[in-house]
């Protein structure tokens, strides 16, 4: 027996022993997973930052440690009403018996995260997986390797490893991982890689929820005020370098202002990030293959008649062994490019024109359903009206990024973006059994339709039918 295998069986067997954890227990278990956060920033700083080759400070502290942390205080503020039964009002032909639905652990959860938010999408679902009352086995990627042992270090010593234990390693690991019947499987990736985990909990049956990415847009409605929506378009383009799944992956701008909207969002950008090779704010790219794969969507976007602006306000030359990449606007971007066709997952920034606000609703519903979409203008009522006509897995209006961080929004995607959601209440759900129950009393009129059928069967099913009108 494996390893992993032999773990999968000591976390089962250990939640056999306790299928419905205590309040205090969970509190507790959520509050070692919030120190892990907390008392270790410096080392997670650092560690991120080695895996990438230069991780601003600010935005792991930011995007990573205190997301968790508001996390798990959200979970523990509002553990007692998440975990109490659900009332269920109960219709008039079935009184006097009663209905209600548990909410109850799944059991053993297996989590696979990503190498570009290292700890906070690690992290936070294993929160809401504790809090509904479960086992945990964590997979991080084998990309951010320094990362992934400091989680695999800093879980041992914070829990048993029936409770909570993270499992480095490879591809072939993750392959493994994503085959073991766990009661749950959380994945956050690529849809390509998503769809391959989906098959291998099919062969166990395994719910999963996945949480993907694909072409992400930014509509600027002809109203839109540039002042506010440049800054905020460029600062959720540019946070991780635009290493973020949610992050805006093109442009689509009303035909003639291309060339305006592309000095606006210059300006902005230049204004967020005075220089970059040598800029401790702007993020590296998280490896040669990916910095290769970068270059190469800029260079095939030139090949097929696109403009490439690079946005360089310093003239910085890249620095050797530097995986800072300088952002870039692809002018002229049409669905012939690998960049409109690929999620880009850098700091690229295509931009597409549109004749009428009809004609951007058909480019982006000719896509994939987004794992976000963002609606840039004044007017409220043509907001609405685009967002009934568009579907993606979430929305920001006049800003980017915002929606992933309320905690009382749900957060998934929709189709190829993904399928369930977690944050907050929802990251409990997603974890939890709603177990319906209902409870006949000692005299309940059903006996009325018992067999052998009869006059009175008849009268009991007519009367039905004059109460469900």
């Amino acid at each position: 027996m494996t390893d992993l295998a032999r773990l999968f069986d000591a976390q089962r067997e250990a939640f056999a022993c306790e299928r419905y954890p205590t309040i205090a227990v969970r509190r507790d278990r959520l509050a070692r997973l919030k120190d892990v956060v907390t008392k270790s920033e410096a080392r997670f700083v650092a560690a991120i930052d080695e895996d990438f080759g230069g991780r601003s400070s600010h935005e792991t502290r930011l995007a990573e440690l205190y997301i968790v942390a508001a996390e798990i205080a959200d979970a523990q503020r509002h553990l007692a009403r998440w975990m109490r039964a659900e009332r269920v009002a109960t219709p008039i032909h079935l009184k006097p018996a009663r209905a209600r639905i548990e909410r109850q652990p799944v059991g053993v959860v297996g989590v696979i995260s990503p190498w570009n938010y290292p700890v906070q999408l690690a992290l936070s679902p294993v929160a809401g997986a504790l809090a509904a009352g479960n086992r945990v086995m964590l997979k991080p990627s084998e990309l951010t390797p320094a990362t992934s042992g400091l989680l695999q270090e800093l879980a041992a010593q914070a829990f048993a490893s029936d409770e909570f234990a993270v499992v480095p390693g490879d591809a072939s690991t993750g392959k493994a991982f994503a085959g073991m019947p766990f009661d749950h499987l959380f994945f956050t990736g690529s849809t390509a890689v998503g769809r391959a985990v989906a098959r291998a909990a099919a062969e166990n049956l395994t719910p999963v929820t996945l949480e993907l990415g694909g072409k992400s847009p930014a509509l600027i409605a002809p109203d839109a005020d540039m002042r506010l929506a440049a800054p905020r378009l460029m600062a959720g383009k540019l946070l991780n370098a635009g290493q973020t799944c949610i992050a805006p992956d093109y442009a689509l701008v009303p035909e003639g202002t291309q060339a305006a909207f592309a000095r606006d969002v210059e300006r902005a950008a230049a204004a967020l990030y005075p220089s970059y090779v040598a800029n401790d704010d702007y993020t590296a790219i998280v490896s040669e293959r990916h910095h290769a794969r970068l270059a190469a969507l800029l260079e095939d976007a030139r090949a097929r008649g696109a403009s490439v602006v690079e946005i360089n306000p310093r003239n910085e030359s890249p620095q050797r062994g530097s995986r800072k990449m300088l952002p870039a606007l692809v002018l002229g971007a049409n669905d012939t490019m690998a960049v409109m066709r690929e999620e880009i997952f850098g700091p690229i920034l295509p931009i597409e024109t549109y004749a009428s606000m009809e004609d951007a609703v058909a480019k982006i519903n000719a896509r994939p359903h987004p794992l976000a979409f963002y609606y840039f203008g004044r007017d409220g009522a043509s907001a609405g009206k685009i967002l009934a006509e568009t579907i993606a897995g979430g929305v920001t209006v006049n800003d980017t990024l915002w929606h992933f961080v309320h905690k009382n929004l749900p957060f998934g995607g929709v189709g190829a973006s993904g399928m369930g959601a977690y944050h907050g209440e929802a990251s409990f759900l997603a974890f939890t059994h709603r177990k319906p129950v209902f409870v006949q009393p000692r005299l309940a009129a059903a006996r009325l339709l018992y067999p052998p059928y009869g006059a009175t069967y008849e009268k009991v099913l007519a009367l039905l039918k004059r109460l469900s009108r």
